[in-house]
């Protein structure tokens, strides 16, 4: 348990966050209710379910070994999900305590969780307060890549925390529409002894912390109110600061836009402006003989009496064109070309309703930023409506969360935990339905980094190299009868880095359960998983486990 401040800090911030929304909730609509009459959102709800579990869990290695563990795990957590008229949130928290029966067998604490809220201060929710965290395991194989898997009892494990806050605003002034937000995040990754390779090889560069700020402010008209063309002005400023080597991205922009429409469903949109942005970072701290110093923590020293050096540096204009369909209340696209970051840019999505109980969504992103400014992005990309879903056996979250809205995956982001500062460009899919007392769910993606490091540092060997990750999940959940009900997952993700000593690596996995309740609070779950992480470029470099669980849990 090393470094637990973070952890903690984290921790306490997002069990903050699920116990003030219900509370706010809970007044707001008990309100409502009273009046009775006036009300013109039916679909408010407050869903808080705590609970407590104990289960067995025994877990079988087949390859590289064929070591047999088995440990009790007690666990608390809680699931609440409340849409009210101007707040709405999903959180799901829990600790677990794994207790092995013998020297070896997994034995530790393990916090989970993600969280999406969002609280109106104004009414109409013109003025909002959101925020986010994560709590999530990765495990680091032997190349330094990063897979997501479940596997309890290996050494590669390592935790992921994240959060952020901040006000968002969208309101009017006439005709004239102002939007604005700002945001701080944190990430943290843990245990980084755990990713120290064999002896005599050279460190993984692991992210260690970071601190996002991000604001934006835009104000405009739409077209056919003060012009027949739309047209906008506004600007952002972005920094991220990486502990990792002092590294620093900023992004400063302002630009205009015009949209002029072609069709009550069409509109052609374009924009220019300026930007300046800037990616540096200090060498590493060396010894008498030149050699890199490594910390008790297994990462880089950073030499801070050396200057920052610039490892990129855009400054001049940017621009972009693209269309807005939105031909009905149920489908929005948007695609984007343009110039950004010295180089063509690309951009977009599409969000499909075919029917108020399924939800189709697509994304293609572009951007420079760290690990932490990354996941803190598709933190505050989550809808706040979803259940999450988890793997039965270990009780992580699996990356993705059922939802009829849109950005449920935040899987892929998390194969790939790398120190070094990144443009990252890539798309990403889901697909969720809802029918009768079933619900399931599909995503994909694939994430490309080109890592960024400035000449004559350490991190220079990185620069213009890439990693590029492909995930896929599925998911599906639902009653069987009144009293029982089941769930199972799979999901795969390759991982392809294009830097020196790296490789190829694979994570795969499957797993279902069974539930059927005793009584009213009361049920019995059994699980079923298998599980699996590869290494292409090192032969035998290959672990299979299955597993297996019996258990209660008490829902209060």
């Amino acid at each position: 348990m090393r470094r637990i401040a973070p952890t903690l800090l984290l921790a306490l911030a997002v069990l903050g966050l699920s116990s003030a929304m219900p509370q706010a909730a809970f007044a707001q609509d008990e309100g409502k209710d009273k009046g009775g009459e006036g009300d013109t959102t039916p679909h408010r709800h407050v869903d808080v379910s705590p609970y407590i579990e104990a289960a067995q869990v025994i877990s079988q290695e087949f390859s590289p070994g064929n070591d047999f563990v088995t440990y009790t795990r007690v666990a608390a957590g809680v699931d609440a999900n409340v849409q009210g008229r101007n707040s709405a949130g999903s959180v799901s928290l829990r600790y677990e305590r794994r207790i092995g029966w013998r020297e070896g067998d997994p034995d530790g604490d393990l916090f989970s969780g993600i969280a999406r809220v969002g609280v109106g201060v104004l009414p109409n929710k013109a003025l909002t307060l959101e925020a986010g965290g994560l709590a999530a395991q990765t495990r680091v194989t032997g190349n330094g890549g990063a897979i997501l898997s479940p596997i309890v009892d290996n050494p590669g494990r390592s935790n992921i925390y994240a959060a952020y806050a901040g006000p968002s605003l969208h309101t009017y002034a006439g005709d004239l529409e102002v939007q604005g937000h700002y945001r701080i995040g944190y990430a943290k990754v843990e245990e980084p002894d755990s990713l120290v390779t064999a002896p005599g090889a050279d460190p993984i560069d692991v992210f260690d912390q970071s601190v996002v700020q991000n604001a934006q402010a835009r104000v405009g008209f739409r077209p056919n109110t003060i012009l027949p063309v739309g047209v906008g002005l506004g600007g952002g400023y972005y920094q991220e600061d990486v502990s990792n080597l002092d590294q620093r991205v900023r992004d400063r922009w302002v630009r205009g836009d015009v949209g002029m429409p072609l069709s009550p469903s069409l509109e052609v949109v374009g924009g220019v402006g300026y930007e300046n942005v800037t990616v540096s970072n200090r060498d590493v701290l060396r010894d008498g003989l030149g050699n890199p110093e490594i910390g008790s923590d297994g990462r880089y020293l950073t030499d801070k009496s050396t200057a920052r050096k610039i490892a990129y540096q855009t400054d001049g204009l940017i621009w972009d064109a693209g269309v807005v369909w939105r031909p009905s209340r149920r489908t929005s696209l948007e695609a984007h070309v343009g110039r950004r970051y010295g180089s063509m840019s690309y951009y977009g999505s599409l969000s499909y309703n075919p029917s108020p109980r399924a939800s189709f969504n697509v994304g293609v992103y572009d951007s420079i930023s760290g690990f932490g400014g990354q996941i803190n992005t598709a933190l505050a990309d989550l809808p706040t409506d979803f259940d999450v879903v988890r793997n039965p056996i270990s009780g992580d979250i699996t990356g993705c969360v059922a939802s009829l809205q849109g950005g449920q995956c935040i899987g892929g982001i998390l194969n790939g935990i790398r120190s070094s500062t990144y443009r990252a460009r890539g798309v990403s899919g889901t697909f969720g339905v809802k029918f009768g007392h079933l619900q399931a769910g599909i995503g994909a993606g694939y994430d490309n980094r080109e890592y960024i490091g400035a000449e004559g540092t350490i991190l220079a060997d990185a620069n213009g190299r890439s990693d590029q990750s492909v995930w896929a999940s599925a998911y599906v959940s639902g009653r069987l009868d009144e009293h029982s009900g089941f769930g199972a997952n799979i999901y795969v993700n390759w991982l392809d880095s294009g830097l020196v000593n790296a490789g190829k690596s694979t994570g795969y996995g499957a797993s279902a359960n069974y539930y059927r309740n005793i009584t009213q609070h009361l049920s019995a779950t059994a699980a079923v998983s298998l599980d699996g992480v590869k290494n292409d470029d090192i032969v035998d470099e290959k672990t299979l486990t299955g597993a297996a669980l019996l258990g209660v849990r008490y829902s209060f």
